[in-house]
């Protein structure tokens, strides 16, 4: 990918100390901004961005004048690629806000291209928007989903799991490489009993749904959903209506799957017909079933040799919900490891 125009120019030196150490090396970058508009989006308002992108490489200093931004410190380098990445997005459109910067700086600091994950794109949904993954691990997520029939999305909440399978769905749909969609998650807690529900069978499923419809919705506005539905290319079922059905030219998503049985695994895997793509959600530090018997746990072990399948692992650093829920999983994440160290 072709960055745009701007000077980089290192200058290693030593910096001196007062008690006689020995001195940290030090490095200065300058980068030249190829236009103001650019160097408003990159820096923020009242050098919003400036400032935390400072904040994230300790010991570094930046400073803005003119079209320049000069950064030194022992980080300066990368804090200048970090800035090379950014002026790539947003030459390409994106704009930048603390959250996206917050991501790239992690993404940078792992070694990988921002630019790269950022710009790919999963669907070009409807009122001009565009789906895209928002970190390295959604975009190993996609492009698993992409490549396999089958595709194992594990994670924590808010990685994106659900929402990127439906969008992969849409896509494949549009495309014409299958005939439908095919949506269905365990309904744990009314025990997959759902006759006491009132309606039919598509509002007795609803509320377990809840999540994927958002995710249409979403993506294809309020008259769009029901369009693809009444044309039978939406259909949504319950995880026990699967049994005894061969899935041909469909893309099937199993959500919540940390809350399948072995057997209702077994059955739901062996379900997939010809030109049909699977993919299969879920969170194994949320199981609601009794013994904590789930269907997702060893899967990996068991099936991960098999040629077309796929798992992916997505972690806190995936999380692109509110900042507080990527502390709230790393929370559990470190008491999680304290009780297996003590047990």
């Amino acid at each position: 990918m072709t960055h745009p125009s701007r000077a980089c120019e290192p200058a290693t030196g030593p910096v001196g100390t007062l008690d006689g150490r020995a001195p940290l090396s030090s490095t200065s970058v300058k980068i030249l901004v190829p236009g103001n508009h650019l160097m408003v989006g990159l820096v923020g308002q009242q050098d919003e961005l400036l400032r935390l992108i400072e904040k994230s490489f300790a010991g570094t200093s930046i400073h803005a004048r003119g079209n320049e931004i000069s950064i030194d410190g022992p980080d300066a380098e990368q804090a200048g690629r970090l800035f090379g990445e950014l002026l790539v997005l947003l030459e390409q459109g994106h704009l930048l806000d603390a959250a996206n910067v917050s991501r790239t700086i992690d993404m940078v600091k792992a070694d990988e291209r921002p630019s790269e994950v950022l710009t790919a794109e999963v669907l070009r949904a409807g009122r001009g928007r565009t789906v895209r993954p928002k970190t390295a691990g959604q975009k190993r997520y996609t492009d698993a989903i992409a490549a396999n029939v089958i595709t194992f999305g594990i994670g924590p909440a808010g990685t994106g799991k659900s929402y990127l399978a439906v969008a992969q769905a849409l896509q494949a749909l549009q495309a014409k490489e299958v005939e439908r969609i095919i949506l269905t998650r365990p309904a744990v807690e009314a025990g997959e009993r759902l006759g006491y529900l009132p309606g039919d069978l598509m509002a007795k499923v609803d509320p377990y749904l809840r999540p994927l419809y958002d995710a249409l919705f979403d993506m294809l506005g309020t008259d769009g959903v029901p369009r693809l539905m009444d044309r039978g290319a939406i259909e949504v079922a319950p995880l026990a209506f699967m049994r005894g059905r061969t899935l041909n030219r469909s893309f099937i998503i199993l959500d919540e799957a940390q809350n399948t049985s072995p057997e209702q695994m077994k059955m739901f895997l062996t379900r997939i017909g010809f030109g049909s793509r699977a993919v299969v959600t879920g969170d194994v530090t949320q199981i609601d079933l009794a013994g904590n018997k789930s269907g997702l746990l060893g899967l990996e072990e068991l099936l991960g040799d098999i040629d077309g399948l796929a798992f992916v692992r997505l972690g806190s650093r995936d999380v692109v919900r509110h900042r507080i829920v990527q502390d709230i999983v790393n929370a559990y994440d470190r008491a999680d490891e304290r009780s297996a160290s003590s047990r």
